[in-house]
């Protein structure tokens, strides 16, 4: 069945709705990684060894990261489906199943990460110095035990979302960021620690979000809200729904960072200058793509709701409207970056080697997200407010291992392009595959039956 395009009344959310809806979401995404870039910055005044002990230990935490928010993502699809149907109890179940799952499997992942910390560390890290090696045992210590405080924020922002006050969520992230960087201000610069400095403020900001997060969700006054926990009662039913969308988006995000890993690995092997460049791309990289992330998650909002109301021509119409949003702030945003490319090397100042590769991949990265990461990344979030995550997840590990970790390998290691041609495969190569195969799928009406059903 073919997509319809004929106008659609779009009336379930206003201009105004979508725009206080995404607001918020492009300021938490953007201090997000503008955070994250100040976070590393601070450590860096602690040594080189700091700096690699965050870069390296962070690598295992952002799979946890992703893994978690992508669960998170798929408990609030459920929830608004079931908001669409204009059944609130159930999408209050559906939000206090969504933090039971991610409360419990988090403190179980914590446990393990714990519990293997030595053949982790070994594994992964056993080649690095042994300075890096015990900053980074010191990082992993503190840093892990925020995972359950991140994965609930995840499910509290979400839920947040779902019921439109990403206001809220964006409050919290500010409170968040907040106590995170000046508690490594104070205990960097002031009280003089070491590695030390800079993890205990990210489990403090992260434990407190959770809790005050959680605390908002406890008002009744809310649309969706969690009640005490008598009145909880487990329905298998509700949870099997939740993980048919969830468990594939988390092993999608999850396997998406593990090949991220992988090429990191890749890279590596390459040049120092090489590495440098591919550290700067990956900053500026979050830069290029964080309006596009922000609209994406207004997206799963609006189209969760209209896929649960069975309201299938309308979620088209809203697909339409945030797509040519999500061209505009993107070309806005690299068009920018790119302006102001030769002022951001020259605060870099690093060797003309690095500055010339670290130019070549972010023009590659920025040009590339411009023209072809709406219909990779954008379509894909459509699908799976409709409930078809499994696809999804198949289309996206199929295309990073065959396109952009294998070409990778091809390009950049046996081809000698090195670090050039690694990124052509992600965001050439990568990126034009699921385009198609994405914008086909929407297409065909397939996702139109993959609702949740009781």
């Amino acid at each position: 069945m073919n997509a319809k395009h004929n106008p659609v009344t779009l009336s379930r959310f206003s201009n105004r709705q979508l725009v206080d809806l995404i607001g918020p979401l492009l300021l938490e995404q953007f201090l997000a990684i503008g955070v994250g870039l100040a976070d590393s910055l601070m450590a860096s005044h602690v040594g080189d060894a700091a700096i690699s002990a965050v870069s390296l230990v962070d690598s295992i935490s952002n799979l946890m990261i992703y893994a978690f928010g992508a669960m998170a993502a798929g408990g609030a699809v459920v929830a608004g489906q079931y908001i669409g149907r204009k059944e609130r109890d159930n999408a209050n179940n559906a939000g206090q199943h969504l933090i039971l799952l991610l409360g419990t499997v988090s403190v179980l992942i914590t446990l393990l990460l714990y519990l293997f910390r030595p053949a982790v560390l070994r594994t992964l890290f056993g080649h690095v110095a042994p300075d890096v090696m015990a900053a980074t045992n010191t990082y992993y210590l503190i840093v892990m035990a925020s995972v359950p405080g991140i994965a609930l924020y995840n499910g509290g922002a979400a839920i947040l979302r779902t019921m439109e006050r990403s206001d809220l969520s964006l409050s919290v992230s500010l409170l968040m960021n907040a106590v995170n960087i000046v508690g490594n201000a104070v205990l960097i610069f002031g009280l003089g620690m070491d590695i030390s400095g800079a993890a205990i403020p990210t489990l403090i900001s992260r434990t407190l979000a959770a809790a005050v997060i959680l605390a908002l969700l406890c008002n009744p006054n809310l649309p969706l809200h969690l009640s005490n926990m008598r009145a909880f009662s487990f329905r298998p039913r509700l949870m099997r729904n939740i993980l048919y969308i969830g468990i594939p988006s988390g092993i999608e995000n999850g396997t998406f960072q593990l090949g991220r890993l992988v090429l990191f690995s890749l890279i590596s092997t390459f040049s120092t200058a090489s590495i440098v460049a591919n550290a700067i791309g990956n900053t500026l990289g979050n830069f290029h793509v964080f309006a596009g992330q922000a609209v994406s998650l207004g997206l799963t909002t609006v189209i969760s709701q209209c896929a649960g109301a069975g309201e299938y021509d309308e979620a088209r119409g809203y697909m339409r409207k945030l797509s040519k949003a999500c061209y505009a702030l993107l070309i806005a945003v690299n068009l920018l970056i790119l302006a102001f490319l030769p002022l951001i090397m020259r605060v870099y100042n690093v060797s003309p080697e690095a500055e010339r590769l670290a130019v070549s991949v972010t023009v590659l990265h920025g040009v590339s997200t411009m023209l072809l990461w709406t219909p990779s990344f954008l379509i894909p979030s459509f699908l799976r407010a409709a409930g078809d995550a499994r696809y999804t997840m198949l289309v996206s590990m199929g295309s990073m291992w065959l396109c952009r970790v294998l070409f990778a390998y091809v390009l950049g290691k046996y081809m000698g392009y090195g670090v050039e041609g690694v990124w052509f495969a992600h965001a050439i190569l990568d990126w034009s595959a699921r385009s198609l195969i994405y914008f086909r799928r929407y297409r065909s009406g397939v996702w139109m039956n993959k609702a949740i059903r009781d």
